[in-house]
Order: C-alpha cells, then structure tokens, then sequence
C-alpha cells in the first residue's frame, strides 16, 4: 500500500517562522521514508469543525510550489482543490506549472467543496450542490482538454473559454493524474469513473468504503470504464502512530477490499519527525499490503 504525507495544520510552535522549515523537513522526510504523495489542503481557513478557525493556513498552490524546490521525486497534490475557488482555465494553468517547475511530479486532486464559511468571509461565491456538481464536471472537461493541449474553445453552461492555450504544456505523461475526493453515490462517484484516475475516500470503515467501492462498479460499468483502472485510496483522521498495530490492522483489512493507497496527517506532531517515524515503525510492513 503506498502512503501520502497530508499536511493539513500549520499551527507548529514558533509559527508562522517555523512554518518553511517545518515543511522543508517534511518533505526530506517524506522522500526518505519512501511517502508516494505529499498533499496539502485547499482552504484558505483552517476548518472550524477541527480547530481554530484562527488558526494559521497556507494557500495550497503556493505552498506546493514551495515544497517542488525542496523535494525531487515524490509526487505533489492538493488533497483536494475545491472548485470554487479558481476558474478551470487558471486551475489548469496553475497544475501545469507546478508539473513543469517540479519535473513532471504535479497531480490534480480536485473536489466539489464544502466549507461555506471561507466562501462567505472572503467573498467567494457558493453556490449550491447541483450547481458545485455541474462546475466540477465542467471543470474537469476543461482541463483534461488543457492539459493535452486541446486549444479549441469551450462553451459550457458555466463557463466559456474562447482560447484554452496551455503553454508549455504539462511533462507528466500522458497528463498530471487526475484524483476526485468524497464520496458522493449519484455524482461524485460517477464522475470518479468517467473522467478520474483515481478516488480519495473518507476512511470511516470498511463497510462503507466497501458499499462506495461497489457503487463506484456501477458506475464504471454504465461508463464503459474497467473498474481497474482507477486507484483507491482513502485519507485516514486519526493518529497512525498512537498504536500502529492497529493501524496496520484497519490497513489490511482496506487492502483487502482493494484500497492500494492511505493519506496519513501528522496531526500536531512535527511534520518531518512524524514522516521519519512512520517509516520505521509503519512503512515496512504496510509496503507489503
């Protein structure tokens, strides 16, 4: 089973100075264990069902290209961008450029989002689910066509874009791999099977995420998609290293429904500790999953 380094709290002691440093150890930390992802979030407040919303959060874009000059082979992400936030033409642009600028290692993560509150404080529309669907999908057309430098123009219902030029296009190949988060049946799932190379579940049990498994099948199936394609992962909350027996047991158990890849958060711990010490205590075992 492969592992994402997640980071998904900035509020390290001493920060905001000890915030780069923090995240340069994370990185070195993350390619020496041998993490496959490092991925950080896409708000812009820190989430005020987890934390204080005072509490400092970094813009993921940025923050990525950060990571890019400190790292050199782990694949970068946002787990997930959220799609109100960027027009589909710069969200397209802006992967690209971390593709280029890091070698070929940007991956598109991408998601409906949800938290109404930075919508509301920063003055970000946020409009309903249905419409958050629609734009996703939209979203989603545009820039599979702009990282293959189609540069035909797009007229859709949300948005047009009279000339999609991409320049230089992305050095991941065929494209930047493309990983949709949640787990909604009707149209999250759906849109994992039509146009995604890989799903990031909520690991909230493997019963669930065995009936989100079975409902994206069908998915696949009505898509004419081999369900075989498309990579599992989950994102798991709690703290792998307060008993990483158990840990590793839930592990097993995702692995067995088909689950091939877990984003771990380091939590309060130090980023680049928390990475070395689950090397050693987790990785060699979970490897073999």
């Amino acid at each position: 089973m492969d592992v994402g380094l997640h980071i998904a709290d900035y509020a390290w002691p001493d920060y905001p100075e000890s915030i780069p440093g923090n995240l340069v150890d994370a990185g070195h930390a993350a390619e020496e264990a041998g993490f496959r992802w490092l991925s950080v979030m896409d708000h812009f407040f820190q989430m005020d069902r987890y934390a204080d919303v005072m509490d400092p959060m970094l813009e993921a874009y940025t923050t990525l290209g950060f990571l890019a000059a400190a790292t050199s082979r782990i694949r970068l992400q946002v787990l997930v961008t959220g799609v109100t936030y960027r027009h589909p033409g710069i969200l397209a642009k802006t992967v690209t450029t971390l593709d280029v600028l890091s070698g070929g290692r940007a991956g598109l993560g991408i998601g409906a989002a949800w938290y109404e509150r930075e919508h509301r404080g920063l003055g970000v529309p946020f409009p309903p689910v249905p419409e958050r669907m629609e734009r996703l999908e939209e979203t989603l057309k545009i820039c599979l066509e702009m990282f293959c430098g189609q540069g035909g123009p797009y007229r859709g219902r949300h948005y047009q874009l009279a000339e999609p030029i991409n320049s230089p296009l992305p050095l991941s190949r065929p494209r930047p791999p493309i990983m949709i988060g949640g787990s909604g049946e009707r149209q999250t799932l759906r849109l994992v099977a039509k146009y995604a190379d890989a799903c990031n579940l909520y690991a909230s049990g493997p019963e669930v995420v065995e009936h989100k498994l079975e409902v994206l099948r069908d998915h696949c199936g009505a898509a004419g998609r081999d369900y075989r394609d498309i990579e599992k992962t989950v994102i798991y909350s709690g703290d792998p290293l307060a008993d990483a027996a158990a840990f590793l047991h839930k592990m097993q158990r995702y692995a067995e429904l088909g689950i091939t890849g877990v984003f771990v958060m380091p939590g309060k711990h130090a980023p680049g500790a928390f990475a070395e010490e689950f090397g050693r205590q987790v990785m060699p075992e979970l490897a073999e999953f």
